[in-house]
């Protein structure tokens, strides 16, 4: 269902969705957006309070926020339909839902394993094919996912998220192979440690030595990523397709 709606500035052509789009890297990437003359709609599960002054912020930008659960078809339609009666056709996908959750391989649960996959993997497909056959007949569209440098490294602790992840990269390189023909480019943004409110379930002490194993020596920042999710839909990156991205500020080299 339409949660927001705030109007202003110039309508533009080109138009992007963008998931998880209430908090940390999403938020930053719907203000991007924003602020380079795109129509953004962004999507989100829970984060009321936080989509409300999202939009306040925005409010003289062409954006719209839908509450929805990106890991339900049927909601990933209705959103779609509400973004595409609003703003048409939609160039740019930005796919950037997923939680987090630490615990030893043997205490994961089936519902554990079942949710991260479902967030972090299934949103993607459910999104990915809703808006396709548009960008396929069109034969335009750019497709960002976000993934995380666990997704290429794995990560103790976080198999089921490191797992998910992994999966969301292998999707994103099957779709730039099968894609290409379409005039569509499809790329993944692998996100180190960053400071968002997903990585609150690392104590201070972890998130220091993390910074410490990073070649720039501290945590990155949502509005890096975003900038270099931007660049990948963009013209400057129009020969870039089926790659990964590694936003790690040297964590791995």
């Amino acid at each position: 269902m339409l949660a927001f709606l705030f109007e202003g500035g110039k309508e533009m052509n080109k138009t992007v969705w963008i998931t998880g789009g209430s908090r940390g890297i999403g938020a930053a990437t719907v203000k991007e957006f924003a602020k380079c003359g795109y129509n953004v709609a962004f999507t989100y599960k829970k984060s009321d309070d936080k989509a409300n002054m999202l939009c306040s912020e925005l409010e003289n930008y062409p954006v719209i926020a839908l509450k929805g659960d990106m890991s339900d078809r049927l909601q990933v339609e209705n959103c779609y339909k509400q973004i595409k009666n609003k703003f048409g056709f939609i160039d740019t996908l930005v796919l950037n839902a997923g939680i987090a959750q630490q615990k030893m391989f043997c205490d994961i649960t089936d519902d554990d394993w079942n949710k991260m996959f479902a967030v972090n993997l299934n949103s993607a497909f459910y999104t990915i094919q809703t808006v396709l056959p548009d960008m396929v007949h069109k034969k335009q569209g750019n497709i960002v996912t976000v993934s995380s440098v666990w997704g290429i490294t794995g990560a103790s602790c976080e198999s089921h998220y490191a797992a998910s992840k992994a999966a969301l990269i292998g999707l994103t390189k099957s779709l730039a192979l099968e894609l290409g023909l379409s005039g569509i480019r499809v790329n993944s943004v692998a996100a180190g440690v960053i400071d968002t409110d997903m990585n609150n379930i690392h104590d201070e002490q972890t998130l220091n030595q993390l910074a410490n194993e990073t070649a720039l020596g501290r945590i990155g920042k949502p509005e890096e990523i975003a900038r270099l999710i931007r660049s990948l839909c963009s013209e400057d990156t129009s020969f870039v397709t089926g790659q990964v991205i590694a936003a790690t500020g040297g964590f791995i080299i």
